[in-house]
């Protein structure tokens, strides 16, 4: 069966309604807290991936770059929230408030993404191809997805942090 081409937002808000099923779901669940989260990491690596790699740059001189900027920055600190939780198991402390400010981090940014002044609607309204771009990114994302699940999910890669000094303290009590 054929997979229905979307146009670039819409495959976007497809998979911005997915991520939010699977939160839900981790919220809900009471076991399976690990392929909960493993999934939740691998639908964002994609997702991030395929929006700096094709849209975002799509998007320069057509959306507000205070918008774009940010959203890079937004993704970054998605970014290392998924890399601790990749690092880490559902038994461990804090599991559960990291998936839980992961979440929200992402509700904030699609919701950015989504408004009526947002990303998406300053887009629509250029004369970018959003059906070709929508045929790029689906394509990306089967690539990432065979791979990812080949070799498993990478350190994911930040653009706009640039690792800044951190010293880890003691552990909270």
């Amino acid at each position: 069966m054929a997979k229905t081409l979307m146009d670039a937002i819409a495959l976007l808000k497809a998979d911005h309604r997915k991520v939010e099923d699977l939160f839900e779901k981790y919220e809900k669940s009471r076991g399976k807290k690990a392929d909960l989260a493993k999934k939740i990491c691998t639908e964002l690596l994609i997702h991030t991936a395929i929006e700096e790699e094709i849209l975002y740059p799509a998007c320069k001189g057509v959306v507000e770059m205070d918008m774009l900027d940010e959203a890079y920055v937004e993704h970054d600190g998605a970014k290392l929230m998924i890399a601790e939780i990749e690092s880490g198991t559902p038994k461990d402390a804090f599991y559960d408030a990291k998936v839980k400010v992961l979440s929200e981090e992402i509700k904030h940014h699609v919701k950015e993404e989504e408004q009526r002044d947002g990303l998406f609607a300053q887009l629509r309204k250029s004369d970018v191809d959003l059906e070709a771009l929508g045929k790029k990114m689906q394509a990306r994302k089967g690539e990432l997805a065979a791979k990812f699940k080949k070799t498993g999910l990478p350190a994911p890669i930040t653009r706009t942090l640039k690792g800044g000094k951190v010293e880890h303290g003691h552990p909270v009590a």
